[in-house]
């Protein structure tokens, strides 16, 4: 017989395996041998809250404030008093740290034979040359969502092999996307003209480095099923036509089932946004793959 204890090892101490262990391990002992938590908690998340959320977004959009019966079921998801001041993180901070290299730095870094030493901090770049100039001790700013409306930066950003700066954007987008995208909390629906700048940044940054952002492509295929198709609709079409080349299947299940509901019950002119969409996203993936023969 098959040991169901197995599945603890791969996936971890889940809430709803460890539900599913304890029936078995009350029915049949014998074929659970792992010990499990007694504490009791919510094992299965409500999954009908999400949508719930979704059909409260549409009632509001289209019949203005819900009714009083109707219950807040997302008051618990993010607190009221919460300071808002992402948006303001796209902005380069008035000055930085001035501090030189450290001796591990320059022994470290192959291109340091220049001679520079000191760091450059990049509220001081003014040009193209500066950058080229400076580019082996550039100084990251502390906010990292400024490198978006940089282009100096984004040059950076294209050419730097450190992979510290796409851990930093991508922890910091993924982040900032799940937190404020306005269909998945009602209280985000207010700034949802900010939402709309901000994903209008990322796109920009994305047709400047011609290539898209990790982050923002599993924001897309997390937050796509749960879409109305009418909030922010030209800003998410446009990230989703530089979503990376990937298998079918996976593309098929997160992409296209969520846009082909959306098509056939939507008006005319969105059946239109659509279609250019994915036009566009071909003609990426045509590009990538012209360049990648090269």
């Amino acid at each position: 017989t098959t040991s169901y204890s197995s599945p603890v090892f791969n996936q971890g101490a889940e809430p709803p395996l460890q539900a599913l262990l304890s029936l078995y391990k009350n029915f049949c002992p014998e074929m659970v041998s792992v010990t499990l938590p007694t504490n009791t908690k919510v094992q299965f998340k409500n999954s009908e809250n999400v949508w719930k959320m979704a059909i409260s977004n549409i009632k509001r959009r289209l019949y203005g404030a819900p009714l009083a019966s109707q219950p807040n079921l997302v008051v618990t998801a993010c607190p009221q008093s919460r300071k808002r001041k992402w948006n303001t993180k796209l902005v380069l901070p008035a000055c930085s740290s001035h501090s030189t290299c450290s001796p591990e730095s320059q022994r470290t870094n192959p291109i340091d034979f220049i001679g520079h030493s000191d760091t450059f901090p990049v509220e001081q770049l003014q040009n193209f040359s500066q950058l080229l100039e400076n580019i082996h001790c550039l100084e990251l700013p502390s906010r990292i969502g400024s490198v978006l409306a940089n282009p100096l930066m984004l040059h950076y950003v294209n050419c730097v092999s450190d992979d510290s700066v796409y851990r930093r954007m991508y922890y910091w987008m993924g982040q900032t996307l799940r937190e404020e995208c306005p269909w998945h909390k009602v209280e985000n629906q207010q700034f949802e003209v900010e939402f709309k700048d901000f994903l209008r940044k990322i796109f920009e940054a994305e047709c400047f480095l011609q290539e898209g952002f990790s982050s923002c492509e599993e924001f897309l295929y997390r937050s796509l099923p749960f879409w109305d198709g009418c909030s922010c609709r030209s800003q998410v079409l446009q990230l989703v036509s530089w979503i990376p080349l990937s298998t079918f299947s996976e593309m098929k299940s997160y992409l296209f089932k969520p846009l082909a509901q959306l098509f056939f019950t939507s008006s005319l002119y969105f059946k239109c946004s659509v279609l250019e969409c994915l036009r566009e996203l071909l003609l990426n993936w045509l590009n990538w793959h012209i360049l990648a023969l090269f």
